[in-house]
Formats: C-alpha cells, structure tokens, sequence
C-alpha cells in the first residue's frame, strides 16, 4: 500500500495545481475535475480517469465510486489539506481525477442531422461549461472558435456538472463548423424571432460574447439572423441562457 500523500509541497499535488493553468494542462495533456459528483458523471459515460488523487478511509459513496474504477486507473492516497492545495475550490474536495486532455481540433464539429451550437470568442469559461450542460441535455453538439475559453479549465468542468464527459466539443473555424448546416445567427433585437423559424434538419446556432457580439462577416455568412424577442425594458440574455432556448425550441420543432 503506497504511503500518504501528507504534504502540500509535493511534487505530484504540485503538478495537479498546475492544471489550473491552461498552459500547463496543454504540456501534461491532463485536465482535472475535482469532487465525487464529477467522477461519478465520467464513469456514467464510461470516461474513467487516468489516476484519482483521494482521501484515506473515504466515506461510503465514495468508497463504491473508488470500487467502481477499472483496473488501469492509477490510485494515490492524499490528505484532506493536500487535495485542497491541489485542487480549485476553497474547501477542498476528497478526490481529484485526472482526465487526458482530447485534441479538439481533431473533433468532428457538429452531429450529423441534429442541432449544434457555434460560440464566436466566448471568453467566460462558466458560460462554455454552462452551455456543455444545457447541449448534453439536448442532445446537441458544440464548437468553439479559436478564442473561446477552454472547456477543460477548473471552472468550465464545474459548470458543465460533468456533461464535458459525455458532450462531444470540438474548435473549429465558423467555415468548417457550419458545413452541411443551416446557421442561424442569434443577435439582440436581429432578424425574426426565433420561434417563427421553421429549424428543419441540422442547425448550428451561432452566438458570440456578450461583450461584442458576432462580426459583421460571421453574420453574413449565415442562412438565418433571429433573436429572442425580450420584454422591452430587459438586457441582452446571458449567452448561455440563450443558448438553452435555441436548443429548447429546437426540440419543441422535432416534437
């Protein structure tokens, strides 16, 4: 039995806190999801880690989480105190996986026949992991452009509540993402109202950042402008949330 993981300074809980950074998750070609309820949705769709950092004499859900692992999957005993120094979240958590970081330029970038979302420079990575959720949910599949955050980032994994698992992402240009489907542009106050569209066959929906919206040549290029029409004194909806009602009424069209 391997000793104790006790120090915060260890080489190895060193190495897990540099997944924090994008950089170093890109050199490791590791990512890191923190806490029993994200283990648990990896191993619902058959994505076990590569190696869990977790608790001496874990308590029972965890215990059938841990006996659940296959063989293959590398086990390291750490402290409470080091797992919080390896991890993102101020209370810490009694496990940490460690998943390899897929190339998502080698992705294909829509599902064949069924909606997909398009996020143009999406900086915020709570939105991107936000999005992850509400496409698992759905059934829908995600690309992001170059200069959108990573999904793979602590708090994009947070907020996808383990859909990064299960949803198929991909990076790709709006040329390459847009192929074989019907673009819609989501822009405030643009085009028709998206309910009055008939959303037949594959649709990629195509939202930017709230900060900047889409450029001029992305929204060109696409077949649909359309908007969420909103009451009359409200803001833009959070990119995210609208996100989710493109998807919604995109469901609500195939019955």
């Amino acid at each position: 039995m391997t000793e104790t993981i006790t120090s915060t300074h260890n080489s190895r809980i060193r190495a897990v806190r540099k997944l924090r950074e994008r950089r170093h998750r890109e050199q490791a070609r590791l990512f890191m999801a923190e806490g029993e309820d994200m283990l648990a949705a990896a191993l619902a769709v058959g994505t076990p880690p590569a190696t869990v950092f977790a608790v001496p004499d874990p308590p029972p859900a965890l215990a059938d989480l841990l006996g659940r692992l296959p063989p293959g999957v590398e086990r390291v005993t750490a402290s409470p105190e080091a797992l919080a120094a390896a991890g993102s979240l101020g209370s810490g958590s009694r496990v940490i996986g460690l998943w390899s970081l897929p190339d998502l330029e080698q992705v294909e970038p829509a599902a064949p026949g069924g909606p997909a979302l398009y996020l143009h420079d999406v900086a915020d990575p709570g939105n991107i992991g936000t999005v992850l959720r509400a496409a698992r949910a759905f059934g829908a599949a995600v690309v992001l452009s170059s200069r959108s955050a990573d999904p793979f980032g602590p708090k994009a994994v947070r907020a996808s509540m383990g859909a990064v698992f299960g949803r198929p992402v991909a990076r790709a240009d709006f040329a390459r993402a847009r192929e074989g489907s019907c673009a819609i542009a989501l822009v405030p106050g643009g085009g028709r109202p998206l309910r009055e569209l008939s959303l037949e066959g594959p649709v990629l929906f195509t939202l930017g950042s709230e900060r900047t919206g889409l450029p001029d040549e992305v929204m060109a290029a696409c077949d649909e402008v359309a908007h969420v029409p909103l009451e009359s004194d409200a803001d833009s909806l959070n990119v995210a949330m609208a996100a989710t009602l493109c998807l919604y009424e995109y469901r609500a069209h195939h019955g």
